[in-house]
Parts: C-alpha cells; structure tokens; sequence
C-alpha cells in the first residue's frame, strides 16, 4: 500500500457545544473524541499524522503529547484554510492524503481502510465518504450524481441499465 499521511482538522471552536473546551477534548464514553480519531487512524494502518489545532491548542496537545505531528492554524478561517496549514508538513512526502475531522470519532479503521483502497483502485484523485442520514439539518449536503454513479457501477455490473 502507498504510503498514507492523515491530516486531522482539530483547530475549530465549537460554538455550538457552548464550551470553554477546545470541542475535540470533549469526552465520548471515556475518550476524548481527538484521541478517537488518532487511534482509529493509527489502527487503520496510518503512521504519518498530522493534527492542525487552533482554538485552546494546549487542551488538544495535552491529550494527545507526542503521538502526532502538529500544525497550527492562528486566524480560525473555515475548514479550508484549517486544511492548508498541514500542507508545509505534505511536502517532499508521496502518497495519499486523508483529511479526517477531529469531532467525527465514529468511523472505524475498516471504513478508512476500505476507503483508501477504493481510491487506490479507482486511481482516484479524490474520494469522499459520505453517510446517508435520515434528517441531515444542520449538516452539509453532497449531492450524488446517479446517472455517473450508475455508469461506474455498470463497468463493474453492479448496476443495470
């Protein structure tokens, strides 16, 4: 497999929680959610990743020390910009990018794995993974184009015409 570097965005406020917390050291069943995220990274074969804190910065390095590489966002300017402060870490590296979110501590090891093998396979230049949920307010949307998907899966007769 090619070599894997994750890129966690962990810099956000989370406003909505209503916290003096950083929102990715809240704890789920025991865990702080950045440390979710890390493990399940690290369990799906990812060694190279890189946190990009902001917001209580102290709070997100406390928890996880030493285990990650850091990068730094001062202006909290979107999920975009968040991104762009680990590509000075990217560079002179080769191999595939995972972006994950430090406030998404559900997704398992496998689903990465599989995801990055799709893309692998598909010689993809971006793949995406989305979830279907039944009432999505609050959340963005990804509009998924049938016809082409359709048209994929019939090369791999998935789908039928």
């Amino acid at each position: 497999m090619e070599d894997i570097i994750a890129v966690i965005l962990a810099a956000g406020k989370g406003t909505r929680m209503k916290t003096n917390k950083a929102k990715v050291v809240h704890k789920i069943y025991g865990k702080e959610m950045i440390k979710r995220v890390v493990e399940t990274a690290q369990k799906a074969g990812i060694k190279d990743v890189v946190t990009v804190a902001g917001y209580k910065r102290e709070d997100v390095e406390n928890v996880l020390g030493d285990s990650v590489t850091y990068a730094y966002q001062d202006e909290l300017l979107g999920t975009g910009h968040t991104t762009m402060q680990a590509i000075p870490y990217l560079k002179n590296k080769k191999g595939k990018v995972v972006i994950l979110y430090g406030d998404v501590p559900i997704v398992r090891p496998e689903t990465l794995q599989k995801l990055i093998k799709t893309n692998i396979e598909e010689k993809a230049h971006a793949t995406v993974l989305t979830a279907i949920v039944n009432n999505p307010t609050g959340y963005g949307r990804i509009i998924r184009d049938s016809i082409r998907t359709c048209e994929r899966n019939y090369r791999r007769k998935r789908c039928k015409r």
